[in-house]
């Protein structure tokens, strides 16, 4: 009886799993065809450029500061608040025959027919070779960490489990990064850390729900497929709305009050956590489901002794 109960008092989550499959094939291709065109717009860690920090006696007047410096050398520049409505940071891009220090007094020239009593904080200086080199070391990093975590599942799960967690990890990456091609968000490093805890962060999800699929595949033996994944979804749904939440919870008080430095970390996070959630579901887990997973493939495979099937001979 209880074993009836395992299946039949679960929800049925992949009742909605083909509308929700295809609404995730449209956000991958989107974001392929974004990446595709638009691009990713790179920030300084990656193109190299110069970073201002300036202190004002006064709230600053974003607006009119990016209209100062939207001729000339400093036609590139990104303004934005670093911290406090007085906090201004200042990104300038290498411009072709332009130098750094040239770029930074422009910059203090701009800021001082808005406020007399501006200080400049900080300088810092990215050459386009560093850039570069960041960049390439930045897609190795995430190149490598999907490669561990493919060999990882390969060995852990039978190989249509690994396919599906493969397929999520793709998905959640794919889509966080055509979010940030879409609204031309600035990626530097510590949204490369972002998608990299969402990579982390997504396989986590996953698995819980494996070891319970695999769990009850052993379990309920007169349960197919489908209801064995809905059983065990449904068995892991509290663990994973406590953790989805909490998580948010942080995040949303960094997206909000974390400030212009970790602002494009904590938009990484966001879309990445809500997307891995339920990718985790429709598309791990459905696509196992698609590929034919079944209670024979959870089976531990059977050692043969020698002689084992060799009839004993009785004195």
């Amino acid at each position: 009886m209880l074993q009836i109960l395992n299946f039949k008092d679960s929800v049925n989550f992949l009742r909605h799993a083909v509308p929700i499959s295809i609404m995730s094939m449209i956000l991958v291709l989107a974001s392929l065809v974004s990446l595709g065109t638009k691009g990713i717009n790179w920030g300084l860690d990656f193109t190299g450029g110069t970073s201002v920090v300036l202190n004002f006696s006064k709230p600053a007047d974003l607006n009119s500061l990016r209209d100062i410096l939207a001729e000339g050398p400093t036609e590139s520049a990104v303004v934005q608040n670093f911290g406090s409505s007085r906090d201004v940071v200042v990104r300038l891009q290498t411009e072709a025959g332009a130098k750094s220090d040239d770029q930074v007094k422009l910059v203090m020239i701009a800021a001082q027919k808005q406020d007399a009593d501006v200080v400049q904080k900080s300088v810092e200086f990215v050459g386009p070779q560093v850039g570069q080199e960041l960049a390439e070391q930045g897609g190795m990093a995430v190149f490598v960490a999907l490669l561990c975590i493919l060999i990882y599942v390969a060995f852990r799960f039978e190989w249509r489990l690994s396919m599906g967690a493969v397929a999520a990890l793709a998905h959640d990456v794919i889509v966080t990064l055509g979010l940030f091609s879409v609204l031309q968000l600035e990626f530097d490093l510590t949204v490369l850390a972002g998608v990299l805890t969402v990579v982390g962060y997504s396989l986590n999800d996953t698995i819980v729900v494996y070891d319970r699929i695999r769990e009850n595949f052993l379990k309920m033996r007169k349960a197919d497929p489908r209801e064995v994944i809905n059983a065990s979804i449904t068995q892991t749904m509290s663990r994973t709305v406590i953790t989805t939440g909490t998580t948010l919870i942080t995040v949303v008080a960094l997206f909000l009050k974390g400030g212009t430095m970790i602002h494009g970390f904590a938009t990484a996070l966001l879309m990445g956590i809500v997307v891995g959630t339920y990718s985790s579901i429709y598309v791990a887990s459905y696509l196992a489901l698609r590929l034919g997973v079944n209670r024979e493939h959870m089976m531990p495979v059977q050692i043969e002794k020698e002689g084992a099937d060799q009839p004993s001979i009785m004195p």
